[in-house]
């Protein structure tokens, strides 16, 4: 009786340790989902705000806006655990829907331009789930990948930023390319690490994931636009 008393309790122990990561994968998912709800209203804000300083100032303008962010994602880290983490994650979630104001203007323009925002948004939605189902699926430990998403990332940035200077229309496409590549491969960590329980802390996990599908459905629209913008 004795031996199974033991397997019993080792079996329990086991299944605590698994229920930590499966509470906050799913609490990561609702607090996804209801960020996509102040996206929303700071896009259509966005949509008909005026963008004109960007005209003046193209260079400037991004450059702020990136310390902006940049700013709240600190302020973000630094109160993950009160419930000031979950505001300014939503004045976060808020502010990259206003922010992408400019590029739907822009992509409304064309005569196909509904039809480029809605296929962007249906292309990031099929890149998410699926390899967020393949990540949870298989259980697999995509750790690993870790290093080189990061040296991607950085990379990335500054080739972005170099661009503002030389604004290179076949830059702007490479940009967009690898990072429709660089941002799945980042939704495949983020919900490793979750599963894994890399990351406990729903509110950084969270944001996590939603750059990625932020930047992914950007990049996803930057192509649209070249590619299939019918502006006549």
């Amino acid at each position: 009786m004795q031996p199974e008393l033991r397997y019993s309790n080792k079996d329990s122990q086991i299944a605590g340790l698994a229920i930590a990561p499966n509470k906050v994968l799913r609490s990561t998912y609702w607090m996804l989902g209801l960020t996509m709800i102040p996206t929303i209203l700071g896009a259509l804000l966005g949509v008909g705000a005026n963008f004109s300083f960007l005209a003046q100032s193209p260079i400037m303008g991004p450059l702020l806006m990136l310390a902006v962010m940049m700013g709240l994602m600190f302020a973000i880290n630094a109160t993950r655990n009160s419930v000031w983490g979950i505001v300014l994650l939503f004045g976060f979630t808020f502010v990259a829907g206003w922010w992408l104001g400019p590029m739907l203007q822009y992509a409304l323009h064309f005569k196909n331009g509904a039809h480029l925002v809605g296929t962007a948004a249906a292309g990031t939605g099929i890149i998410f789930f699926t390899l967020a189902g393949i990540a949870t699926v298989t259980r697999k430990d995509f750790g690993f990948m870790g290093n080189f998403l990061f040296v991607g990332l950085i990379l990335l940035i500054i080739a972005s930023v170099a661009n503002l200077f030389f604004a290179m229309p076949a830059a702007s496409l490479a940009i967009s390319g690898i990072s429709v590549l660089l941002f799945s491969g980042f939704i495949l960590f983020d919900v490793s690490r979750i599963i894994h329980g890399g990351e406990t802390n729903y509110v950084m996990a969270t944001l996590g994931i939603y750059l990625s599908i932020y930047n992914l459905f950007v990049s996803l629209l930057q192509l649209l636009m070249a590619f299939s913008g019918d502006r006549d």
